[in-house]
């Protein structure tokens, strides 16, 4: 097993000038640097990696055939891989060559990715679901070898890229080759080795703010900029759905591919703006406010406070440079939110906080935006389910 070294490599004279990526600038990668990681072979996979991967500031993960059912998910923890630990649980194999299998609801599943790493020193990587994935309830975690954590890709790390997936309110068709998951890449220099958050202050987000619109209305700050749910409708009927227990199987391959009536309960806005979530029910909500990622940045939505209340806002919560931005420079899209109340039914309130988002420098400007590619199917959305549905018909 290859994994984190205790005390980094070292680079000289030849080596050391040409490779760039010790150099970088501190943050997160944009397109071009991704790309230029494959190039020197720092990310590679086992079939040629597709443009169509490279988002503006992180790279789509594909499943690979290889895939397992468990009985339990798992971190491989300290000086384990993660195939020891399957070993170990005795998984049954899942094959998803071909026209793929069913991945049933309420199963946990690992699946290995196609793409592998190769980092340097100063080089880590995060996880999270894709847009699409946190919309159809997927709950999707990034495991990697010797990992005592989600979704983390440590410094220097070389090895295997593994995907817990565990569907949670539709069994989903999966194949060889699907998108679950993307990975953006942190770039560190020695002021910043230690640290395990990146995220700009509230006072350097105000002075962006200033520069650049982020929101549309009043800055609200609180370790970032805090988003509230939008209940009144804002103009329409609709303010949300809940997902629909027992429906078909959802082949995550075919976009608009399915009734949305035949597996969405639409919420209309109530007199009093109020909500009561039912544990165990999955919701698509929206936020009150527009936003847009300026160029220079990249965000990413978190918990406002565990205090306020039970339930869960941020399956997929990651916004590319770009998302958002209007033709005038305006916010034009509000952020969508995937809610899951747990264990008592919880009430939701219009303009209630319900969760807040991080910003992060880029190590330097992608060049490609948002919303410039036929991929951004969420640019300028408002509420808005998965790519896989139809609108509502009209009653």
């Amino acid at each position: 097993m290859r994994r984190r070294r205790a005390v980094p490599r070292l680079f000289h004279g030849a080596d050391l000038a040409e490779d760039a990526f010790l150099n970088a600038p501190f943050g997160l990668f944009a397109r071009q640097k991704i790309k230029a990681m494959e190039g020197r072979r720092l990310l590679w996979a086992e079939r040629e990696i597709e443009d169509a991967q490279f988002q503006p500031a992180s790279l789509d993960l594909r499943i690979s055939k290889e895939a397992f059912r468990v009985r339990a998910s798992f971190l491989p923890g300290r000086e384990r891989s993660v195939r020891d630990r399957l070993k170990s649980l005795n998984a049954e194999p899942v094959s998803l060559a071909g026209a793929g299998t069913v991945l049933e609801k309420d199963i946990v599943y690992v699946a290995r990715l196609m793409e592998r790493l190769e980092l340097r020193p100063n080089l880590s990587g995060a996880a999270n679901p894709k847009s699409s994935t946190g919309r159809l309830d997927i709950f999707t975690r990034l495991i990697v070898d010797g990992s005592e954590a989600f979704d983390d890709v440590p410094l220097d790390y070389r090895g295997e890229l593994w995907l817990e997936i565990s569907p949670r309110s539709f069994s989903v068709r999966v194949r060889e080759g699907s998108k679950l998951s993307q990975i953006r890449f942190r770039n560190r220099n020695s002021q910043h080795m230690e640290k395990y958050t990146f995220a700009l202050t509230d006072d350097e987000i105000r002075k962006k703010h200033d520069e650049t619109p982020l929101v549309d209305g009043d800055l609200n700050l609180r370790e970032g900029v805090v988003l509230r749910v939008d209940l009144s409708g804002a103009g329409h009927e609709i303010v949300g759905y809940r997902a629909i227990k027992n429906s078909d199987v959802i082949d995550i391959s075919r976009v608009a591919g399915y009734a949305a009536e035949d597996f969405w309960e639409p919420i209309y806005a109530r007199p009093d703006g109020r909500l009561i979530l039912d544990p165990g029910e999955f919701y698509i909500l929206a936020s009150r406010e527009k936003l847009q990622i300026p160029a220079d940045l990249a965000a990413e939505m978190a918990p406002i406070d565990p205090a306020i209340g039970e339930f869960r806002v941020h399956y997929a919560g990651f916004f590319d440079p770009g998302f958002g931005q209007g033709p005038d420079g305006a916010p034009c899209a509000r952020a969508v939110l995937e809610v899951r109340s747990r264990d008592v039914p919880f009430l939701l309130e219009d303009g209630q906080p319900v969760g807040r988002l991080v910003y992060e420098k880029l190590a330097g400007a992608a060049d490609e935006l948002y919303g410039a590619g036929a991929a951004s199917n969420y640019q300028g959305q408002g509420l808005k389910l998965s790519k896989h549905f139809r609108d509502f018909k009209a009653p």
